[in-house]
């Protein structure tokens, strides 16, 4: 795992080889490089072992997914702008979303940093909805963690369905906002 920002080719290789252990998952590391057309040692520069390369992509992943939440400004932008940033965040790093949906396994979480990371994900995710729900915006009966785990098994659903070819990417934003809402809206808030 590394501190140093990544260059965009750099970026493009983690989110492709990302989704070739997705649809891969039991390729070794010679089969993942032929896979997104690099050579072996290319991949030894990102890491030199399956599980060295599973914990760097889910840092980056982790990485990736946090800025988004940062970028979405879900505690001062206004809550229905915010989840629209949110979702549309987040989408923007679907290879690496999906990868963390197919390896991440919060209980078996070894590095306190790593589990901290998630708890801090979601205690931000719930305070956005917390929020929301003060502002008449979310239904008040449905809890904050509720609606938390409720957005985001939507994007992970959708963006797995998109990667699969069932349904469009360029539909993915406005149908979940749509769905979510839908749901998660309060009556006084539509």
């Amino acid at each position: 795992m590394t501190s140093t920002p990544l260059n965009a080719e750099d970026e493009r290789v983690l989110a492709a080889l990302a989704l070739a252990l997705v649809d891969k998952p039991r390729a070794t590391l010679q089969e993942l490089a032929q896979a997104i057309g690099i050579s072996k040692a290319t991949l030894y520069r990102f890491s030199r072992t399956r599980e060295e390369l599973v914990d760097r992509l889910m840092a980056h992943g982790a990485h990736l997914m946090n800025r988004s939440l940062e970028e979405a400004e879900l505690d001062k932008a206004p809550t229905v702008d915010a989840l629209r940033r949110f979702i549309e965040g987040q989408l923007r790093h679907s290879e690496l979303a999906a990868f963390m949906i197919y390896y991440w396994k919060p209980d078996t979480l070894q590095d306190a940093r790593a589990a901290a990371t998630w708890t801090d994900y979601f205690s931000v995710l719930d305070e956005f909805f917390v929020r929301g729900q003060r502002e008449g915006i979310f239904r008040i009966e449905i809890g904050a963690a509720v609606l938390s785990e409720s957005l985001i098994s939507l994007l992970s659903g959708l963006m797995d369905a998109e990667r699969r070819g069932r349904i469009a990417r360029a539909s993915l934003p406005g149908m979940i906002e749509t769905l979510f809402l839908a749901g998660a809206q309060s009556p006084a808030g539509r």
